[in-house]
């Protein structure tokens, strides 16, 4: 009678494996396809044992741009949105705040005006609505309003529209013991608040611009004090350089979207194989939003040309992504 139930045990779990190997299938929001087996294939290379591309863990770096690549961007970068809304509460509790023509603009929403103010304008908002107080409290007001700020062309929470495929990409690097870096034009502080959340990526492992700080001490309490100034912007050429400063490795898998990316891109493809670069291209105007040279916002050109060149994949959304935010079809 064990003998049989044995057997019986046996049988049961050889029928119910295929399943089981198929609930397992890595990256199940990308279609089969070359940007597919790119991924996968980079990964069996640099994790063979013994073979003669094995990376040892610890060179095993991965590296993300966040608007664009890891979340979406349109119609703006969600920190503009942050920063309008915070514009908007500023002026609520004090009318003098809106005293020049880009923080007018900025207190009532109007995104026409705030555009002719230019750089220096957008600059200028970020400044005022990003500073005077203490980094832990503005990382509290950013957590408080990404739990609850929409996009108006979508209707949609920014924390639901994270990239599910790329949050699978995410999750099959470490848990094939890579580890994953946000390097992105972002403010750091801004990101920190909520990319352990959204992406399993904790602050230490957060790069992005940085505004001036000072450290003081209040009442007896130490604290460090966010200013006006801009200390860092990390974009273009300044990702590689503040990934040396901050990782002080070549990353080995870099991820992108845009021409802010393209230095990132190919110092960290440069190196010695395996490595991997891709792009994602934004294809999708059913889905998400489609563009790329022409586009103020995650402008993908001179990248898109280079990308045969240096080998980079060009993950085509509309194409290679199944689904493109966790709860949408």
């Amino acid at each position: 009678m064990i003998r049989i139930l044995h057997i019986f045990v046996i049988l049961v779990i050889g029928a119910l494996a295929p399943a089981t190997q198929a609930a397992a299938e890595p990256l199940p929001s990308w279609r089969d396809g070359p940007a597919k087996e790119a991924i996968l294939g980079f990964v069996r290379t640099a994790t063979a044992k013994g073979k003669p591309d094995y990376l040892a863990p610890e060179e095993r770096i991965a590296v993300f741009d966040n608007d664009g690549t890891l979340w979406a961007e349109k119609p703006v970068y969600v920190q503009v949105f942050f920063a309008l809304d915070q514009a908007k509460e500023l002026a609520r509790r004090d009318p003098k705040f809106a005293s020049t023509p880009a923080l007018k603009a900025a207190a009532a929403g109007d995104f026409k005006a705030l555009a002719a103010t230019g750089r220096e304008g957008l600059a200028e908002v970020v400044a005022a609505t990003h500073s005077g107080m203490t980094v832990e409290d503005f990382e509290a007001a950013v957590r408080t309003w990404i739990g609850k700020a929409r996009n108006p062309e979508k209707n949609m929470r920014f924390t639901e529209m994270v990239y599910q495929p790329m949050l699978e990409l995410l999750d099959y690097l470490r848990a094939n013991d890579f580890k994953t870096y946000i390097v992105s034009g972002g403010g750091v502080d801004f990101m920190r608040a909520f990319t352990k959340e959204l992406y399993g990526v904790p602050p230490e492992l957060v790069i992005g611009s940085m505004g001036e700080a000072r450290f003081e001490i209040v009442d007896g309490k130490p604290q460090i004090m966010k200013d006006s100034g801009i200390l860092f912007i990390n974009d273009g050429p300044g990702k590689p350089l503040a990934i040396v400063r901050q990782i002080g490795r070549r990353p080995v898998f870099v991820a992108g979207n845009s021409d802010g990316d393209l230095q990132m891109l190919q110092w960290g493809t440069a190196g010695a194989a395996p490595r991997l670069g891709i792009i994602i291209h934004h294809t999708d105007a059913a889905r998400e939003w489609a563009y790329d040279r022409d586009s103020p916002v995650g402008r993908l050109d001179k990248a898109l040309d280079l990308s045969a060149e240096d080998g980079w994949m060009v993950v085509d959304m509309a194409k290679d992504w199944k689904q493109i935010f966790p709860n949408a079809e």
